[in-house]
């Protein structure tokens, strides 16, 4: 078996009442908490699946994490860092007890540098308020996750966020000049800085950007801000179906426009967001939508959605309408926010998978997804960042069901290797966490995972660091452990 995450010297330990006594010195001991109720709560992210940690802790600062980490790298405990916990691939999750780092008290905004276009936030600022602070004073942070009301720039970073703007702007890690983190032995580092261009010895900031808190535990992190676009506009289009829609939004992009958010939303996802309030945003017989958003000058966004709008209707758009004002947009856009949650409510379980495949084979992609629906029998919807080629699928199945759940697991891996075949990616946005470790090696070759590993241990020798992600040697809870007491 595999050491990476496990030293050969022995299996992780527990904590012991003393490591919790010696944890309650650094932190006070209101901020070191073990109730059942607690460990359960931060044992699961929005994934729903994991396992509770022995302890959960509180830290106040960069130092006090350093101390816990010494702590539990001298001890083999592991150490889970964690955010808002809105991830979909476990990986926040304690998936062998030890300790969860909860950085709950992380959450400040130290400054915004209008002059220099930057902001330095600490991690668990949640990514919506960090933008409405920086658009009070005309500035600008693109990315724009799904979750942005609730989900925070540690984990934003941890997993390489995009979302809708990523077409037009790019993900998180073009936006992170600068990190302060805390390595898993307890040293604190910083790299990268605030300026735009760096090349003094290796790009750790990159490094670290989509690491999935395997490698150090971000506390702080410098992030470059743009200009506010002056102006916002957009539409939605309607069309017979996917096939259809897909080509209206490469017809988008050969008319020289560069939308700020290109959306694709499928027939069986139109329909759960009109049973959750959404009937206004498509005719019931429409098979596809498409979702537009342009931005810049007035005139440039005007003349731009003009251009988006004719390029729908040349190819064949049953329906075109633009957002008539702030609030319509806003509404457009919460309904597209909401269609995870509108995907909860037809089915008891969710799959969401974030594959990525280029633009030209998104069709190749839906063919693939349509064969999965006829052949295993399973309900399947999508929708997602068709600019950039991001999909989000979703199997929609019950737990309850073992036939079901064994289409749905067979419908998982054909995708994925469909998705490599089209010379795409099993995620764009997510991450690997527990759930797609099986997976890794449908994309990556032996010798790159070796790296990867190599560099885990370089981070990590002692593998403490949110053990059970990304490479598969212990499936969750199945880690030897010492015994001990809690």
């Amino acid at each position: 078996m595999a050491t990476d995450s496990i030293t050969a010297g022995g299996a992780f330990g527990r904590v012991s009442e003393q490591n919790r006594c010696s944890i309650e010195r650094i932190l006070g001991a209101e901020h070191v908490r073990g109730d059942d109720a607690l460990r359960r709560e931060y044992g699961t992210d929005a994934l729903g699946r994991g396992l509770p940690a022995d302890l959960v802790v509180f830290p106040g600062s960069a130092a006090e994490i350093a101390a816990v980490a010494r702590l539990c790298d001298a001890q083999r405990i592991p150490l889970t860092p964690r955010g808002a916990g809105t991830g979909y691939t476990g990986g926040a999750v304690p998936a062998n007890g030890g300790v969860v780092l909860a950085l709950d008290r992380l959450d400040r905004i130290k400054e915004i540098d209008e002059a220099s276009l930057l902001a330095v936030v600490e991690p668990n600022v949640v990514t919506g308020a960090l933008q409405a602070a920086v658009e009070r004073v005309g500035l600008f942070y693109p990315p724009d996750p799904a979750s942005l009301a609730s989900s925070a720039i540690g984990g934003n970073v941890a997993e390489c966020a995009g979302g809708p703007r990523a077409f037009k702007y790019g993900t998180t890690r073009r936006y992170l000049l600068g990190l302060e983190a805390v390595l898993p032995t307890g040293e604190i580092i910083r790299t990268g800085g605030k300026v735009v261009k760096n090349v003094v010895g290796y790009d750790l900031t990159q490094l670290l950007a989509g690491s999935e808190g395997t490698l150090a535990i971000i506390t702080e992190a410098t992030l470059r801000l743009v200009p506010k676009p002056a102006a916002r506009r957009t539409l939605r289009a309607w069309f017979a179906g996917v096939d259809t829609a897909v080509a209206a939004a490469r017809a988008v992009i050969a008319a020289q426009v560069v939308p700020a958010a290109l959306e694709l939303v499928d027939a069986a996802s139109l329909a759960a967001a009109r049973a959750r309030g959404g009937a206004g945003l498509a005719p019931d017989s429409a098979g596809a939508m498409l979702l537009i958003e342009v931005d810049g000058t007035p005139a440039a966004a005007a003349e731009e959605l003009q251009r988006a709008a004719e390029a729908c209707e040349s190819t064949g758009a049953s329906g075109v309408q633009r957002a008539g004002n702030d609030a319509e947009r806003e509404a457009l856009w919460q309904i597209r926010r909401d269609l995870s949650l509108a995907l909860r409510a037809v089915a008891p379980l969710k799959i969401n998978h974030d594959v990525v495949v280029p633009l030209a084979r998104i069709p190749d992609l839906f063919r693939a997804v349509d064969a999965l629906r006829r052949e295993l029998r399973l309900d399947i919807a999508c929708f997602g960042h068709v600019g950039d080629g991001n999909i989000h699928v979703n199997v929609l199945v019950d737990p309850q069901d073992a036939a079901q759940m064994a289409r749905a697991q067979a419908a998982e891996r054909r995708l994925f290797e469909a998705v490599v075949a089209l010379e795409g990616s099993i995620s764009g946005e997510h991450g690997i966490g527990f759930t797609k470790q099986a997976y890794l090696d449908l994309e990556l070759s032996p010798e790159t995972i070796a790296l990867m590993r190599r560099l885990k241990r370089a981070f990590d020798p002692n593998g403490i660091l949110n053990p059970g992600k990304i490479f598969p040697e212990y499936p969750l809870g199945t880690a030897p452990r010492n015994p001990g007491t809690r």
